[in-house]
């Protein structure tokens, strides 16, 4: 724990960045509710960012209650689940084999492996921290119900495991991975455990009985049924939030699906370059490339199964390659080649594999241990090191995806990214060159586009920028960039007192997303400009539901106050200077929209 948080401590000093963070916490209002019964209610329904882990979501509003936008509370509780997970793991594999230093080194590995970063660092990815708390939890009530099967030890293994799959659903894997603990650690499928690399029961506890392969399948089938259940329900909750992403044929993915598979294997031995996001490869990947991967895996699939006495070996490989399979991208969700968050389960069965298999071989050829510690001590040290660096390109949005870019080619999501926070910083012809990078590598690209609208329209372009949003809607599915365009292009038909073309595209972004606050906004100042206070009030109204800023309560004050309604614009107006952070520029703001 204590090398956990020294390693992690950095994190404290990042900021949130523009990469899911606004969806997942600073600009979703259920979160920002904190732990009400409504915001309880909303997780369990909801299938926003395409997925139903609703303890992630009541995570999140816990951590929001409190610490509210202070982002080190986030990012810090999200280094102390890391370090649990990491105990946790030691204390299973210690149990399970006996071997304590064996099970220190690899937990000391998970701890500090640079790819992990990914998974810590980034406050959206709560969900990976948290749903392998689970797992490992999952692992020890399951090792405790191998010693003793009962039906009251079965159900908390169930149990665990739900809270696994309400997290982040890649633990559907789980059945496949306490198969393979029967064959080993737990030695299920043995009548006596009586392989050097597993001292008795790891706490002197006898080896349960040999129990047949059908019967331990039958065993897990429950837990099978769970992982259906999960895996239909993420299905239905991505598609319907344009997760899956048809574009890429099979073959391609399945190409990719390969090369990723030998790509995490080098990143677990050398983890250098790692970005982000790594775009998916648009076109065929080389031959040789592909060839050689798949020599790869083919050839230390062939020796794990030969070394079948070194049944650790096959454990740690299969583990690797079964619980990599849903996010290896057979099934595209998407625009990613691969991510460093997906290694955050998968790496463990390659660090059991490559930790008990270097101590075997050292072993036979009595090797001191002080050489294996010193060894194991400069690799630990190594991974520390790169860690720590690994973290601080996570300190803010500007610095990530520069980073990202400096060490991946043909990234339009980079490009873009990087071009909306120059945006922010009002940076517009480093932004607009940015979009343009991102339009050249992906013209199908409709946020690209979308952004270029933005950057034309604030240096007075207004027939580029309708232009550049007609452009994103015809390229684009997706609701809540379509909703975005509508809006924009409502804003600017308003703005040119065209009040009839600004309601269809306000109306348009609010049928596809009936809480899209600019959309209000822009039909209650169409309302406040034509007189009509009473509908401006309530368009107000539905903001600052859907998004409770100070902005939308100035506005409902002013509206309130307009309509005679003393006493509530008051309420709305000390409301709107409570939650204010620059109260001068709230209403600079405020004064500029009704000035348009």
């Amino acid at each position: 724990m204590l090398l956990t948080l020294l390693a992690y401590n950095p994190a404290a000093h990042n900021d949130f960045v523009d990469f899911d963070d606004p969806a997942y916490v600073t600009g979703n209002q259920h979160v920002r509710a904190g732990l009400t019964w409504d915001t309880v209610k909303w997780a369990f329904r909801s299938t926003e960012q395409a997925n139903w882990h609703p303890l992630t979501w009541l995570s999140h509003a816990a951590d929001y209650q409190l610490f509210h936008l202070k982002p080190a509370g986030h990012h810090y509780m999200s280094v102390l689940l890391h370090g649990l997970n990491v105990v946790l793991l030691f204390l299973f594999l210690e149990a399970a084999t006996g071997m304590a230093w064996r099970s220190a080194v690899v937990a000391a590995l998970f701890a500090v492996h640079p790819i992990n970063v990914q998974s810590v660092a980034w406050a959206s990815e709560r969900k990976n921290v948290l749903c392998m708390l689970f797992f490992v939890l999952t692992l020890l009530a399951y090792r405790w119900y191998a010693q003793n099967p009962s039906v009251q030890r079965y159900g908390l293994v169930g149990l665990l495991f739900v809270l696994g799959l309400m997290s982040k659903p890649m633990v559907i894997t789980l059945p496949f991975v306490l198969l393979l603990l029967d064959y080993w650690p737990l030695g299920r499928t043995s009548p006596a455990r009586v392989s050097p690399d597993v001292k008795g029961g790891g706490a002197g506890t006898p080896a349960p009985p040999r129990i047949s392969w059908t019967r331990l399948v039958v065993e897990k089938l429950p837990l099978l049924a769970l992982s259906a259940t999960s895996a239909v329900i993420t299905m239905v909750a991505q598609k319907a939030g344009g997760a899956i992403h048809n574009e890429y044929p099979f073959w391609d993915r399945l190409l990719n699906a390969i090369v990723s598979y030998a790509r995490y294997v080098e990143k677990a031995i050398w983890p250098s370059r790692l970005a982000a996001f790594y775009p998916h490869p648009d076109h065929s990947l080389p031959a040789w490339q592909v060839a050689t991967s798949a020599l790869l895996l083919v050839s230390i699939t062939a020796t794990v199964l030969m070394l079948r006495k070194k049944r650790y070996l096959a454990v740690g490989w299969f583990w690797y390659l079964g619980t990599m399979v849903p996010v290896i991208g057979l099934v595209q969700a998407g625009e990613q080649g691969m991510a460093d968050r997906y290694a955050y389960i998968p790496f463990v069965g390659l660090f059991i594999a490559g930790i008990w298999g270097i101590a075997d071989w050292a072993g036979a050829r009595r090797i001191p241990a002080i050489y294996l510690a010193l060894a194991a001590s400069v690799a630990i040290a190594g991974f520390s090191v790169a860690a720590h660096a690994q973290l601080g390109y996570w300190k803010n949005t500007e610095v990530l995806w520069s980073h990202t870019l400096s060490v991946t080619q043909g990234n339009f999501v980079a490009h873009d990214s990087l071009g909306a926070e120059l945006i922010n910083q009002g940076k517009l012809q480093e932004a607009m060159a940015h979009f343009e990078a991102a339009a050249a590598i992906n013209p199908r690209d409709a946020f690209s586009q979308l952004d270029l609208g933005v950057c034309e329209k604030r240096q007075g372009n207004i027939k580029g920028a309708v232009e550049r949003y007609e452009t994103a809607l015809r390229l684009s599915a997706d609701s809540s960039l379509r909703a975005t365009a509508f809006g924009n292009l409502g804003s600017i038909y308003r703005a040119a007192g065209d009040y009839v073309q600004a309601r269809e595209n306000y109306d348009s972004a609010l049928r596809l997303l009936p809480d899209n606050k600019f959309a209000l906004i822009g039909l209650g100042l169409i309302a406040q400009k034509t007189g009509d206070l009473a509908h401006a009030v309530d368009y107000y109204a539905q903001a600052v539901k859907a998004d409770p800023s100070d902005a939308e309560y100035l506005l409902l004050a002013q509206a309130l106050a307009k309509a005679g309604r003393a006493s509530e614009a008051q309420a709305a107006y000390s409301q709107a200077q409570k939650i204010s952070r620059d109260w001068n520029a709230t209403e600079q703001a405020v004064n500029h929209l009704l000035q348009e």
